[in-house]
């Protein structure tokens, strides 16, 4: 169905992909839907583990929440079961590629899929920013057992102090001061380079890594459980007090700590959305994908309340403001346990590594589909005639990674990513609600429960976590939403596939789906014309 460029101001920045069309790519799927409840709940569990708990778990507890973390892990456990369960009903109304921001266009409009595409790069690109300096610390932590040293101006983020139990190392009477973080900077360029040349997806190497990451968590919990079995009546002083009393300071520790911290450790809940897309391959998706997506975050939240257990009494929550908390946590242990330290280390390295490559594989997609919708530039939907992969773009996204990882602190880089995390995770809450309100009869594999109850705590919750984040990252926020705006009326606007008459719809050529519409034999609705 194609029409005119529309006309008017406020048609044209809501001007949409067609729905029809999406609704027929589902019908005509070759996909097999061979995924039951387990396999959901598993796909989720693997997607989930990962970078929040090796890298942002210490900074949550050491800055803001204290061994109370736990409940911080609880309370973004929460939100990201509402963000999901609205994933879920997309997911299988609209089962299209490109993420969030083809379910934007597709119902609210072009404007506001720029600015979740917006949003998406915080989510993906800061991302594998983030977890490439928790990579780094984990690295120069292992080549440090090995007596392997990086000088330690080439491995934190530029101006910073090193610093060692929280307190600055001094040389010569004077601290040290970081240059740059050259171990993070080569490891995204490392890998953008792969990405280039193209990365062939092994379903059996994916496994591995998995299954490498979930057996360090595990067998992380259970020594250091039992270690502190063991030594409870001396590490029960690191949990005196559990919530530290506030400093005065906002998010610092007390209740305002704990949901300041909720903020951070929604980082490591990132990739939950995953088991969403796996719609089309759900053998009965309003069943199954609820359970996926639930029983995984259930799963992944009740791990990651045992790390921080087993974390924060091993060691004072004070010494774990590091890229690599779990590192710091084994070390406690003492020399016999030095092995096991080094299995831990590899483990997390092996983990963060393909964790790095699927957040910049992930944005450069995003980069590209905009591209192809000519939001962004066409050089960066421009493909290598050799190795079939968008290379101008993958080199950005590999540079501006580079370049984040390099130069910016963790704590800073983990709460841009969360702020666009959560904002992207409101806004897919909000399409839900506004899709069941402009077309209630669009046949849906899943409904959110409790509707519209749901949709709307997931959009308070999201912008209430928010609101917990740092003065200065608000405002940087602020003026990367303005300079995305600003771009997109500039640039995006004019050059857009649907400004310049390619197919878009409005309302009134939407199908219609009664809740009572007809089925052919293959069970799809029948349209009237």
């Amino acid at each position: 169905m194609a029409s005119a460029a529309p006309n008017g101001f406020l048609a044209r920045i809501m001007a949409r992909k067609s729905v029809e069309q999406v609704q027929r790519e589902t019908q005509t799927s070759q996909l097999k839907r061979t995924l039951g409840p387990w396999n959901l709940v598993f796909l989720g569990i693997g997607c989930i583990i990962g970078a929040g708990i090796f890298v942002r778990t210490g900074n949550a507890a050491a800055l803001h929440a204290g061994p109370a973390v736990l409940v911080s892990f609880l309370v973004a456990g929460v939100v990201c079961a509402l963000a999901g369960l609205c994933y879920a009903e997309l997911s299988s109304t609209l089962p299209v590629s490109g993420s969030a921001y083809t379910y934007s266009y597709t119902t609210i409009g072009e404007f506001a899929a720029w600015v979740m595409g917006a949003l998406l790069l915080l989510e993906y690109g800061l991302a594998a920013s983030v977890v490439a300096v928790g990579w780094s610390g984990y690295v120069v932590s292992l080549l440090g057992d090995y007596g392997i040293h990086i000088p330690p101006a080439l491995t934190g983020p530029t101006g910073h102090h090193l610093q060692k139990d929280g307190v600055d190392v001094l040389v010569n009477g004077a601290p040290v001061t970081y240059l740059f973080n050259l171990p993070a900077f080569l490891v995204c360029m490392a890998l953008a380079a792969l990405l280039v040349v193209g990365v062939s997806e092994s379903a059996k190497f994916n496994n591995m890594i998995v299954a490498i990451k979930v057996t360090v968590i595990v067998a992380f919990i259970l020594i250091c459980g039992w270690f502190v079995i063991q030594h409870f009546g001396t590490l029960k002083a690191n949990w005196d007090p559990f919530i530290p009393p506030p400093t005065g300071d906002k998010g610092e520790f007390g209740w305002s700590g704990i949901l300041r911290a909720a903020s951070i450790v929604f980082f490591a809940y990132i990739g939950f959305e995953a088991v969403s897309t796996a719609g089309q391959e759900a053998k009965n998706p309003a069943k199954d994908m609820p359970i996926g997506i639930i029983g995984s975050l259930f799963a992944c939240t009740l791990i990651y309340i045992l790390v921080s257990i087993v974390m924060t009494l091993i060691v004072n929550y004070k010494t774990l403001n590091v890229p690599d908390p779990v590192a710091v946590a084994v070390d406690a242990l003492g020399p016999q346990w030095g092995w096991f330290a080094k299995i831990v280390k590899a483990g997390a390295i092996v983990g963060l590594t393909s964790v790095v490559l699927v957040l910049m594989y992930g944005q450069t997609r995003i980069f590209y589909t905009m591209a192809r919708d000519g939001l962004l530039p066409r050089v960066f939907s421009s493909i290598h005639p050799r190795f079939r992969t968008p290379w101008v773009n993958t080199i950005l996204v590999g540079l501006l990674t580079a370049v984040a990882a390099a130069f910016f602190d963790i704590n800073t880089l983990g709460d841009m990513t969360s702020v666009g995390t959560l904002a992207a995770f409101g806004i897919v809450c909000l399409t839900v609600i506004w899709l069941r309100r402009t077309h209630p009869g669009l046949p849906r594999g899943y409904r959110v429960p409790l509707y519209p109850v749901l949709p709307a705590l997931g959009i308070v919750a999201c912008f209430a976590l928010i609101f917990t984040v740092e003065t200065r990252v608000l405002i940087f926020f602020a003026w990367y939403t303005i300079a995305a705006v600003v771009l997109y009326f500039v640039y995006g606007m004019h050059n857009s596939q649907l400004h310049k008459g390619q197919p878009a719809v409005g309302d009134d050529e939407l199908p219609v789906y009664p809740e009572d519409a007809p089925t052919g034999a293959d069970g799809a609705p029948v349209v009237r014309p």
